[in-house]
């Protein structure tokens, strides 16, 4: 039975699935151990410090220099003694036993013109699995940092602990740990299996994707895609399908990604505040929307991308 959201609000109308989840997504890539256990064991952080091999990657207002090729990208390191102040923080160790730093400091000069600072939307998809996880790990705990500076109890200037993963109030003792902002992202079909693209009331024309909100106080993912949806274009969903997820660090985001399926009427009444269009394609009406030019979609580094891709069942046409 479909729940009239009229009197009651969204409702899932069937049970919550889990699906396969989506791999090789950009920003949830890595190969370096986190090595948390190493984390608050100061004579091993020193010894590392001090060893020649150490790299450190240093990371200012969410963008770390990188060696930037024409299809490929490579992390810019520098040594311990290279290294500007600022928090440091432990990124791991690989295999081979190279510990691995992140600071949130100043930018060290570029060696050469092909080094140069670059966020994590332009890195991404150009880098390796090991970079790629560096910097994901480098960005998001530098962005907190940056902003995190002070106990939200008594205002004191907190310091970092447990190599830069948490930070300590030394007034009353509280101990505070990276921010992660949940939010769902969801593919919506109908029963033609067509799917649901909007615009976002900021973007430009041309420029869609899916629907995205965040998860809110007391609410589970699920419940925040049927709410969000609802309250977006004016659909009831059904069943959810659960994809995967993606760190979003952009500031402290962590995507959710899901399918669901619309219940009943598929009209769409945008919510002219956040939605400014919103519309159903099958794949022949979006090979022809990108390729006549009247559609951008997300870019390949975001798990958007990845969910229309896997519904669409290949590679996407177009550029973004």
């Amino acid at each position: 039975m479909v729940t009239d959201p009229a009197l009651t609000g969204p409702a899932l109308t069937g049970p919550a699935l889990t699906g396969p989840a989506l791999t090789d997504l950009v920003l949830a890539r890595a190969e370096v151990d986190r090595s948390a256990h190493l984390r608050a064991d100061q004579a091993w952080l020193d010894a590392a410090w001090a060893d020649s091999r150490t790299r450190v990657l240093v990371v200012e207002q969410g963008r770390v220099p990188c060696d930037m090729g024409r299809e490929l990208a490579r992390l810019f390191f520098i040594s311990p003694a290279q290294t500007p102040d600022g928090v440091r923080f432990l990124l791991g160790v690989d295999d081979g036993g190279v510990a691995y730093f992140g600071v949130a400091g100043p930018l060290p000069d570029p060696p050469r013109p092909t080094v140069r600072p670059v966020p994590l939307r332009e890195a991404g998809p150009l880098l390796s699995d090991r970079d790629a996880g560096l910097m994901t790990h480098a960005v998001a705990l530098g962005n907190w940092h940056e902003t995190f500076t002070h106990c939200p109890r008594c205002g004191s200037l907190t310091d970092p602990i447990s190599s830069g993963h948490a930070r300590k109030c030394p007034v009353d003792g509280s101990e505070h740990f990276p921010r992660v902002d949940p939010a769902m992202i969801v593919l919506v079909t109908d029963g033609a299996d067509r799917c649901l693209l909007a615009r976002n009331a900021s973007w430009p024309e041309r420029r869609v994707s899916i629907l995205a909100g965040f998860v809110e106080a007391g609410e589970s993912a699920e419940q925040s895609v049927a709410r969000e949806v609802h309250e977006e274009i004016g659909v009831v969903v059904g069943a959810v399908t659960y994809l995967g997820s993606q760190p979003w660090p952009m500031p402290q985001s962590l995507m959710l990604g899901f399918r669901a399926q619309a219940a009943g009427s598929t009209e769409i009444n945008v919510d002219a505040d956040e939605i400014a269009e919103a519309h159903w394609y099958s794949r022949d009406d979006l090979r022809a929307a990108i390729n006549s030019g009247a559609l951008l979609l997300p870019p390949p580094v975001s798990i958007a991308h990845r969910i229309i891709e896997s519904w669409y069942g290949g590679a996407l046409p177009g550029n973004w």
